[in-house]
């Protein structure tokens, strides 16, 4: 593909990572994706911190990982929920509802066609208790 037909951020781009050969080595090393790093890229821009980080390495990267996933995971989710849209959140939790109440429904049909089957326990008639009755002579 020649370079006139690429869009002028992807050359920009491809400038910027003939002056940071640093984004190579983190793409060769499996740490990112060239696509990751474009959109790195383009939304936080050349000055970013994030590029003065790529290329640079901890010496005691096991121990830092080990250590530090357990308070990552918790601050991963406490990341997670502060970017929710709590609008968002209801209505996944409506479809999910609404989904639910359905399947409800079906296995309800199955059960017998008892539309509040799914609300409590199936009540059997009872039945004399010994099936068989024998008399003695």
């Amino acid at each position: 593909m020649s370079q006139k037909k690429l869009h002028p951020s992807v050359l920009q781009f491809k400038e910027f990572v003939k002056n940071n050969p640093n984004i190579i080595k983190e793409v060769r090393n499996g740490k990112a994706t060239w696509q990751e790093l474009y959109e790195d890229w383009y939304l936080l821009g050349e000055d970013d911190k994030r590029w003065e980080t790529i290329g640079v390495e901890t010496r005691s990267e096991p121990e830092a990982e080990s250590s530090s996933a357990k308070g990552d995971w918790m601050s991963n989710i406490m990341g997670m929920v502060k970017k929710m849209d709590p609008n968002q959140m209801q209505n996944h939790i409506n479809n999910l509802s609404q989904a639910l109440g359905a399947v409800q429904g079906v296995i309800a049909q199955f059960q017998g066609g008892n539309p509040n089957a799914a609300a409590g326990p199936v009540k059997t008639p009872e039945g004399p208790k010994h099936p068989f009755s024998f008399r003695k002579d």
